[in-house]
């Protein structure tokens, strides 16, 4: 697995576990060894450019997933031997405003900051939150990986 790691904010954080989380997830979704992702930890000024851009919405968000192509969620694409690995995307966090949520929400840092690698990186493998059935899907994935190091949502 091939997880680019960029950090672009100032506020010191824990790469390693960062990359190390993001390819857990592409491990517990059953993605090919080859499959290549981007994690950029941007600043809010980063991250507010890019939701007014994309979005349509004004100011900084926690993560923005930015798929390359549409995949269901579930179904990860098949490494065939002479063609290029599979490339998901890039995954934009805002360690800033993670962190004022966590905050709000009366939650350690560490675990927010997890919770949006996992939710963004979800996003890039075609799952979503549009509707309640899509929301419990993609909810009880995060849950299942959070778990799986020590996190639980609250």
């Amino acid at each position: 697995m091939s997880v680019f790691l960029s950090d672009e904010q100032s506020l010191p954080l824990d790469l390693a576990g960062l990359r190390n989380l993001a390819n857990l997830v592409l491990e517990h979704e059953a993605y090919p060894a080859a499959t290549e992702v981007s994690v950029l930890l941007v600043s809010d000024e980063v991250i507010a450019e890019h939701n007014t851009r994309f979005m349509g919405r004004e100011g900084p968000t926690d993560v923005l997933a930015f798929p390359i192509e549409e995949l269901e969620p579930g179904c990860p694409p098949v490494s065939r031997p002479g063609t290029p690995p599979p490339m998901l995307g890039d995954v934009l966090i805002a360690p800033e405003q993670v962190r004022r949520q966590a905050v709000e929400h009366g939650v350690d840092f560490d675990h927010e900051l997890a919770l949006m690698v996992v939710h963004g990186m979800l996003h890039l493998m075609g799952y979503d939150h549009a509707d309640e059935e899509e929301a419990v899907e993609m909810e009880g994935r995060e849950g299942v990986i959070l778990a799986g190091i020590g996190v639980r949502r609250p």
